[in-house]
């Protein structure tokens, strides 16, 4: 099973410059959208490209903001959008598909904005999710997080991790909950699969031409349950797909 996270930075832009032909390039099992800005109705030729997959919106109400989507091809039990916080439900940010053996996450993080203005709500948003993961547990099922966790997690992630620290994305208290997560059966599948690997980024500045030098950041992720990490058989940043600020990233799955 191939599973693609890709943040498109508006699907309406992406599709305007690169068509649709990388949704066919990646080929995956379940693509997930982030930061779609737009709502169904105003791609009408994404839906028309994407013969073979079904699809699940979670517009935001502001227009031209957030949102996310899902394609998919295997019919899931069942599917859930939000997480019962109305402040970022009512921002399109999650979407919850639920499989036989585990339930899949495909989520656009919060950004702690401008002067680090939305850092606390950010958090929040965290550990509200995190309850949630904590209850699914419980339950006995496997859970994959993947989106733009629009954090960097360790110094390895990002190329100035020193001139960053006081910069959204980079703060202590944001890094300390993906710790927690770890610390909570979670994994980060593609550290796991290659914790030495350097400038393995998958979000790049549209200044100074940083995609071109490659001096970016990872902040888009796969985080599985523990039980599940057995499954997975490799993690791909696919940095030659152009048209946004992100890279997809793909995480196979071993049946």
């Amino acid at each position: 099973m191939k599973i693609t996270t890709f943040n498109v930075n508006g699907i309406r832009a992406i599709v305007n410059k690169e068509g649709t032909n990388w949704i066919h390039e990646l080929n995956s099992d379940v693509l997930g959208l982030q930061e779609i800005k737009a709502k169904p109705e105003q791609v009408p030729e994404v839906l028309h490209a994407i013969e073979g997959y079904q699809v699940i919106w979670n517009s935001a109400e502001r227009p031209g903001y957030s949102g996310t989507a899902v394609f998919y091809r295997g019919e899931p039990h069942a599917v859930s959008l939000g997480i019962n916080y109305p402040m970022f439900d009512a921002e399109g940010r999650v979407i919850r598909l639920e499989y036989p053996e585990f339930f899949l996450y495909n989520i656009y993080f919060p950004n702690g904005g401008e002067g680090n203005r939305r850092v606390p709500e950010k958090l929040q948003f965290y550990a509200k999710l995190l309850e949630e993961a904590d209850e699914i547990h419980k339950s006995g099922k496997s859970i994959i997080i993947t989106g733009d966790f629009n954090t960097a997690h360790r110094e390895i992630d990002l190329e100035h991790p020193k001139a960053n620290s006081k910069t959204t994305g980079f703060l202590p208290e944001e890094r300390a909950w993906i710790d927690t997560y770890l610390e909570h059966n979670f994994v980060d599948a593609f550290r796991q699969l290659y914790p030495d690997r350097e400038k393995a980024y998958t979000w790049w500045s549209y200044r100074s031409a940083a995609r071109l030098r490659n001096v970016g950041w990872r902040l888009d992720y796969f985080l599985v349950s523990k039980e599940l990490m057995p499954r997975v058989q490799d993690v791909i940043i696919h940095d030659d797909i152009m048209g946004s600020d992100h890279c997809p990233v793909t995480m196979i799955l071993k049946d």
